[in-house]
């Protein structure tokens, strides 16, 4: 383990120790890092390891119960968002949260707008000094413009400026690639390389472990509230990382049980949706996982949404057992036997202020009610029982579901789903923004899935996923079917050269 780059002067941040509880839950037990100036440095560890709470902390959100936090070697408390920020802490989190109807500018500088002749506010000097801070950071970006319609990449970039803008030293970055496209995690990365040539720290969280051997220079694990080490990005491999991470070796990442395929369950024939996806035909058969593969904005997720019934399709066909659903129809679709879990879980897959037990209940209410009247004890019961089915960690079954970590919020999602015992799972992207130990149980619960015999249309941006789960691979570009792979010949090469359109891969 290494805990200091051999040409470190002070760290400009030591937080040592940090405990945390809520109540009987003790959320942190030893929350420590130090921050070097000039370095990338990672925070790793599964949902649930200590780290968001690590980071609220350090966000003077929670107050630490014990423990030392050291600021260029001042001992430095933070009673407040507001101290966190004089101490030169920024926190630019996965969700940015901006003013849609202000500009750029005006974010930036949102109570601190630097003011002329009669105390107005001075806009051209907002717009310059805007526009001196994305040139410091070498990204092209308009000041004037409204911040309503900006990407999640720019909205990123814009939290980034106002942190500049305040004179943050220490950059913390929860989860920032999550909904990011590759050329904007390129730039982002070109934005990390600024801060550290500016002698900032970037804390860099993420569960996309190449992103940190590509961006990092070290690493600090945590795992069940608790410090594990710190180390140089070139002294461990993801393995390594992995299991100091989860305590154990994930060999079965991937678990995969083979299977006789039996009748097709899932029909789709000439599905189009103008502006959005062409003439899409595929089948899914019992006991069998097809991906949907291609690049982000292909037309994936659309052509899901369309199955399912939540978008109206203009042409095309689905059955589901011999039976043809009528389009724009959900219900029509659940009654048939399908499920979808949606690729955002947060704004699609769930209620957020809800408790975990009426999550899980959702889409069973008819079942669960008599007389119009939900029986708590039923739905209780069953809560209960996928919770257990799925290793659900969860405090009070009546605490809102907002209070797990997002690889629980997943499993809630999916017990939602599977308490209706579907015939066919449609499943947008399992495992983003869950944990390696997670995303194994994700794996192994899809596996399961196809072994009792359950048909599952899988949409996954993480190749390595699509190889390792599929047993058919389609590819999608442009919203059309340009590609299917059996498991035998499905290769991150050729499913890349049909998705940019390079070459057609043949049929199964």
């Amino acid at each position: 383990m290494t805990e200091r780059p051999a040409d470190a002067a002070q760290p400009l941040l030591v937080l040592a120790r940090a405990t945390k509880s809520f109540g009987a839950v003790r959320a942190l037990e030893d929350g420590s890092v130090t921050l070097y100036p000039g370095e990338a440095h990672a925070l790793l560890g599964e949902n649930g390891a200590g780290k968001s709470t690590l980071v609220k902390i350090l966000a003077g959100v929670h107050a630490p119960d014990a423990g030392e936090l050291l600021i260029e070697g001042v001992p430095t408390g933070l009673n407040g968002p507001s101290a966190s920020r004089a101490a030169g802490i920024s926190i630019i989190y996965q969700e940015p949260t901006l003013f849609p109807d202000l500009t750029v500018a005006e974010n930036i500088f949102m109570g601190r707008q630097p003011v002329g002749r009669g105390r107005v506010i001075d806009r051209s000097a907002m717009l310059t000094d805007a526009k001196a801070v994305f040139t410091r950071l070498g990204v092209e970006l308009d000041p004037a413009r409204p911040a309503r319609g900006l990407s999640v990449a720019d909205q990123q970039i814009v939290e980034i400026a106002k942190a500049i803008s305040f004179d943050a030293r220490i950059i913390v970055m929860d989860e920032p690639t999550a909904a990011l496209t590759s050329v904007e995690v390129d730039r982002l990365f070109a934005v990390v390389r600024a801060l550290r040539a500016d002698n900032a720290a970037v804390l860099f969280i993420s569960h996309r472990l190449e992103e940190v051997f590509a961006i990092c220079q070290r690493v600090t694990i945590m795992r069940d509230g608790r410090f594990v080490g710190t180390a140089a990005i070139e002294d461990v491999t993801i393995d390594s990382i992995i299991y100091s991470m989860v305590g154990r070796n994930l060999d079965a990442l991937f678990p995969k049980t083979v299977t006789q395929a039996g009748d097709v369950v899932l029909a789709v024939d000439g599905l189009t949706r103008a502006g959005a996806f062409e003439d899409v035909s595929f089948t899914v058969r019992r006991g069998e996982i097809v991906a949907l593969a291609g690049l982000v904005g292909a037309g994936r997720s659309e052509v899901a949404r369309a199955v399912f019934g939540i978008d109206r399709r203009d042409a095309g066909t689905v059955t589901v057992n011999g039976a043809t659903l009528a389009p724009g129809s959900p219900r029509a679709a659940m009654s048939a036997g399908l499920a979808f879990v949606p690729e955002d879980r947060r704004q699609q897959g769930l209620v957020m202020e809800l408790a975990v037990d009426h999550n899980v209940a959702l889409a069973s209410l008819g079942r669960l009610s008599r007389f119009g009247l939900i029986r708590r004890a039923r739905e209780k019961e069953l809560a209960l029982t996928w919770g257990a089915k799925l290793q659900l960690k969860f405090g009070r079954m009546k605490n809102p579901v907002s209070t797990l970590s997002g690889g629980n919020q997943q499993k809630v999602v999916l017990a939602k789903w599977l308490a209706r015992t579907p015939s066919v799972l449609i499943i947008d992207e399992p495992t983003r923004g869950i944990d390696v130990g997670t995303k194994a149980e994700v794996h192994r619960l899809l596996d399961q899935l196809v072994s009792d015999g359950v048909a599952v249309l899988m949409i996954s941006s993480e190749l390595p996923e699509v190889l390792g789960m599929a047993d058919r691979v389609l590819v999608v570009r442009e919203g059309r079917l340009v590609a299917e792979f059996p498991r035998s010949a499905a290769d991150e090469p050729s499913i890349m050269r049909a998705a940019t359109g390079q070459t057609v891969g043949s049929a199964a």
